[in-house]
């Protein structure tokens, strides 16, 4: 574990490289699990602000999600999520000409947990937990590439900042010399 400030960061984070691979997975983390992508509360006021630009970019299926279901959804546990087509693909995503499952947010608004993945945070109360969330789908992508903290450096540095990654860094060459 490498500590950064209040946060607890995953030995996973420096030590396992990656690197989507859209060609292969299609943007199957977009469509497949339980619940839609994690939301922050500040970014639904965000969302509801670029919804005129995504709408006509969805799937008729996803504009009648987010119609029915607003921008933002409570899942079984009350946290935020994005809204989902029949419970399963997020009502953001638009396809590619190869039937790739792209996000209608890109460049208007990527959710922070979107942005992060395959990295997870968890807020539990005193100290956040930053992990790698290894998922089948994404077999395609592990190990290939850069570590996690290095290619998923811009949204580390949304998240938590410039000084919270360079502290990161830090730690993680610090751990290395031992």
């Amino acid at each position: 574990m490498i500590v950064v400030g209040n946060s607890i960061v995953s030995d996973d984070i420096a030590d396992c490289r990656f690197a989507c691979d859209l060609c292969v997975c299609k943007g199957a983390c977009c469509v497949e699990g339980d619940s839609g992508a994690p939301l922050l509360e500040e970014e639904v006021a965000k969302l509801e602000r670029v919804l005129p630009e995504v709408l006509p970019q969805l799937t008729p299926e996803g504009r009648a999600a987010v119609e029915a279901q607003g921008v933002a959804v409570r899942d079984k546990d009350g946290d935020l999520g994005t809204p989902l087509v029949d419970g399963g693909a997020c009502a953001y995503i638009t396809y590619g000409d190869n039937g790739c499952a792209l996000c209608a947010l890109q460049g208007l608004y990527k959710p922070m947990s979107c942005h992060l993945y395959p990295i997870r945070v968890e807020n539990y109360g005193e100290f956040t937990a930053v992990n790698y969330h290894q998922w089948d789908i994404c077999l395609a992508a592990k190990g290939k590439g850069e570590p996690l903290y290095v290619y998923l450096k811009e949204p580390l540095v949304r998240r938590f900042g410039q000084e919270w990654y360079d502290e990161l860094i830090e730690q993680i060459n610090q751990r290395e010399k031992r």
